[in-house]
């Protein structure tokens, strides 16, 4: 380990860029994307209904609250395709500011935005738009921080490595639960304060957090394995409109299976940091109080963060395939549990149910960061890693909770289960398609790495 956080050094020269500090870039950089991202998802789930959609009621206002949410869902791949052609043409570093610098800009504004009672419909069509740049952001934001790592890293520890950013979601997460948390504390649960001001304050606050990965990211030189793409002319050969194009020609299976391998870890993650939040809060739900579910949320998020750790390392030493493969395996049956455990309707049967779902999602997220950059040749590898990542988020992220409201209301909480239980089927069927990478050389050409 002290070996790999020294200064890493390539066929080119020596780098001044160490790992310990590749590794802080990408993930404080991530954390704080995710931080924003996250934030939003606290939001729609605890006061959003009633800031943007009062008129709806509880019921209608939560499904339109979660349908502003999967919206960032919509322009995730649009991301993923922009950002990732300039990060495979300009590089990562250059890429990767550009992500950050939209991401709090637009997650200021959110805070700064006036709400029904004022400005009417257009309050929620402004929200959108918003949500929309956040998608957006995050879809570029992904792939280029773990490409970051992952291109650094020393081979036998690319799992360990491309992980930092994967903590992200789950520091991210745990952060905005702590921020609503003292917020709300200091406001009070039902309080006209929160409603009106204090809910801003994540928001606004943000803004401090962007510049610090600024600072950080502006620090970090372009990674080795670009810059000997580009002396050798690999990058310089694909026309400039040319790396979507080809990932799709090359490597369209890997695209679609990848897609489809990481949709139950976006189905779960965001049924349990954002559709729960809702769940356990509402009277037509468990009815528990903000503070304890927020409370929950930071210990199932701390679950997350060392199960995210321990799988990529794990899938440094028996592949990462094999990890995530087991993953999906055990997602099967805890689907059909979680609901009845959650509507068991205590404080512990909660924290046990979340901390669980965050814990499946940690043993997919964790190999994930190597996994899918593996697949794809660096020509290209962060435009290809990218959409599939995103279509995954689509798809699991995206569409899963908004249906999960539908039914929770329609159907009741066990069909959510089978609902999840279907989408973790797909991705472990997907991931039996995908080669195992573990090991292969991130410098080699297209025909190696698209094996």
């Amino acid at each position: 380990m002290l070996e790999s956080l020294a200064p890493v050094a390539t066929r080119s020269g020596p780098r001044r860029t160490s790992m310990a500090r590749v590794a802080v870039a990408s993930s404080m950089g991530s954390i704080i994307e995710f931080y924003d991202f996250l934030i939003y998802g606290t939001a729609a789930a605890l006061v959003f209904p009633q800031v943007f959609f009062p008129a709806l009621g509880p019921a209608a206002g939560t499904l339109a609250s979660f349908g502003t949410f999967a919206v960032a869902f919509v322009s995730r791949p649009l991301g993923a395709v922009l950002f990732g052609h300039f990060g495979d043409r300009m590089g990562r570093k250059k890429t990767l500011v550009s992500t950050l610098l939209i991401m709090g800009i637009a997650t200021v504004t959110i805070g700064l935005l006036p709400d029904a009672s004022v400005i009417g419909v257009a309050a929620p069509i402004i929200l959108v738009v918003l949500r929309f740049l956040q998608g957006f952001a995050v879809g570029g934001e992904w792939a280029g921080a773990a490409l970051l790592a992952a291109e650094y890293a020393p081979p036998k520890q690319r799992g360990l490595f491309a992980a930092f950013p994967q903590l992200g979601p789950s520091i991210g997460f745990a952060l905005a639960s702590a921020t609503f948390l003292i917020i709300n504390l200091s406001l009070g649960d039902k309080s006209v304060a929160f409603l009106t001001f204090g809910w801003r304050i994540p928001f606004i606050g943000s803004a401090v957090l962007v510049m610090v990965g600024l600072y950080i990211r502006l620090k970090i030189e372009e990674t080795p394995v670009f810059k000997e793409a580009s002396d050798e002319g690999a990058v310089s050969a694909v026309p400039r409109w040319l790396p979507v194009w080809e990932s799709v020609r090359n490597q369209p299976c890997q695209i679609l299976l990848g897609g489809a391998s990481t949709m139950m870890l976006f189905a779960f993650f965001y049924i349990g940091t954002a559709f729960l939040s809702s769940y356990g809060t509402s009277a037509e739900g468990l009815g528990h109080s903000r503070p304890t579910i927020l409370s929950l949320g930071i210990v199932g998020a701390m679950f997350f963060a060392v199960g995210t750790i321990a799988s990529a390392i794990l899938s440094d030493r028996v592949g990462r395939r094999a990890v995530i493969v087991g993953s999906c395996v055990v997602a099967i049956p805890w689907s059909l549990l979680l609901f009845p455990i959650l509507d068991i309707g205590t404080t512990w049967s909660f924290a046990i149910g979340l901390s669980g779902t965050l814990l499946i999602v940690a043993g997919i997220y964790g190999p994930v960061g190597a996994f899918l950059r593996e697949l794809f040749a660096t020509r290209y590898r962060y435009t290809g890693a990218g959409m599939a990542y995103n279509l995954g988020a689509l798809v699991g992220g995206g569409v899963t909770p908004l249906v999960a409201a539908s039914l929770g209301g329609s159907l009741g909480s066990p069909s959510i289960g089978l609902l999840l239980a279907g989408v973790s089927l797909v991705s472990l069927l997907a991931t039996f398609g995908l080669p195992e990478t573990r090991g292969i050389d991130l410098a080699a050409s297209g025909t190696t790495a698209a094996r």
